[in-house]
């Protein structure tokens, strides 16, 4: 038998041992496989690129092909200081030094996962299952990244909600750059208690409860403040409804004034008009009555007086009782004379009472 022909005798009893020697491999809903070939006789040697899907099952040769196994499913790494919580049985949570200076603990959670597409990397580099890449990359770089991140804060920011959050997020985008290239995708960074040195706790509590104090107290003052404004305000308003008040009684009393005034300045206005025009009736009436027609209507109204009365003539008791005549013309003129002077005196009155 030619050499040659020997060789592939011997290698194909050889395949069909190796092919009576196969085991099954199988996946789990969230497991990945890697295969390695140990002998380059049905493929290239060593660490295959193939990721096997989840939920299947495989067949190998048995003795020179390795199978491993990775969760690509979501996994915590919880470094915590509550004993048997985490992933250590003893106190576990990361300790440093704030930037001020004072001694912290922080419970750290890491959410993180296997990059289906970098398994057989993880294999050549890591470990050979999700334990061994937790334990041996993950966690360090983990316990680092994220201390570094956090002795950045001073102890007061570790009590501001927002500053830690943006922490955690800034501690999640640092691992992501360290991981990524690595096969590990990281999702979330945790952050929970945190615990000072017991006396500086206290010294911190204090300050926070004088704060709270303070801030109360000034709440309160603003209030107070806004409330004697309100109140300012209110009374303002009321002022003003007064005065304008005030205003329109002043107004209408002005306005009745007016009236009152313009109502006696007419009737007073009535009134010497209506005493000029008597004045000056009576003044025309005297005008006439001192010429002879006003003589000649006193003789009339005194003869009208006399018109039959009876005259008597009396004698004067002179001695030798002699007869005395009384001249009745001129008595009568003397009457007349009387009377015009007396009523130009009545009519003179009136006009000096009332001058124009």
């Amino acid at each position: 038998m030619r050499p040659d022909r020997a060789q592939r005798v011997v290698l194909g009893a050889l395949l069909a041992a190796l092919s009576a020697a196969c085991t099954f491999h199988s996946t789990d809903s969230t497991e990945i496989g890697v295969l390695t070939r140990k002998v380059g006789l049905l493929g290239h040697k060593g660490i295959q690129e193939e990721t096997y899907l989840p939920g299947a099952t495989y067949t190998f040769p048995a003795l020179i092909t390795d199978w491993n196994v990775f969760n690509v499913a979501l996994q915590n790494l919880e470094m915590v200081a509550a004993k048997g919580r985490g992933d250590r049985e003893d106190r576990d949570d990361l300790e440093f030094k704030t930037h001020d200076g004072n001694d912290i603990a922080v419970d750290v959670t890491v959410a993180w996962r296997i990059d289906p597409m970098k398994a057989s990397y993880l294999l050549s580099r890591v470990g050979g299952s999700t334990g061994e890449v937790k334990e041996h990359l993950v966690r360090p770089a983990c316990r680092s990244i994220v201390r570094d991140v956090l002795n950045t804060m001073t102890s007061e920011e570790f009590y501001v909600s927002d500053k830690r959050f943006e922490k955690a997020e800034q501690a999640r985008r640092n691992l992501a750059e360290v991981l990524g290239p690595e096969g590990v995708v990281v999702e979330r960074v945790i952050l929970g208690e945190h615990r000072f040195n017991p006396e500086y706790e206290k010294v911190i509590h204090d300050k926070k409860l004088a704060e709270q104090t303070a801030e109360r107290m000034v709440s309160e003052g603003n209030a107070a403040q806004q409330e004697a404004l309100r109140n300012l305000e209110t009374a303002k308003g009321q002022v003003a409804q007064q005065i304008a008040k005030a205003h329109g009684q002043l107004n209408q009393v002005k306005l009745a004034a007016d009236a009152d005034y313009f109502k006696a300045q007419r009737e007073a206005e009535a009134i010497l008009a209506e005493k000029r025009a008597r004045a000056k009736g009576i003044e025309k009436q005297n005008a006439a009555m001192a010429g002879a027609g006003g003589r000649t209507m006193v003789k009339l109204r005194l003869a009208e007086a006399i018109d039959g009365k009876q005259i008597l003539f009396v004698p004067s008791g002179a001695k030798g009782a002699a007869l005395q005549t009384m001249n009745v013309n001129d008595l009568i003129a003397r009457y007349a004379a009387a009377r015009s002077e007396e009523q130009r005196g009545q009519s003179v009155q009136p006009a000096a009472d009332h001058p124009k």
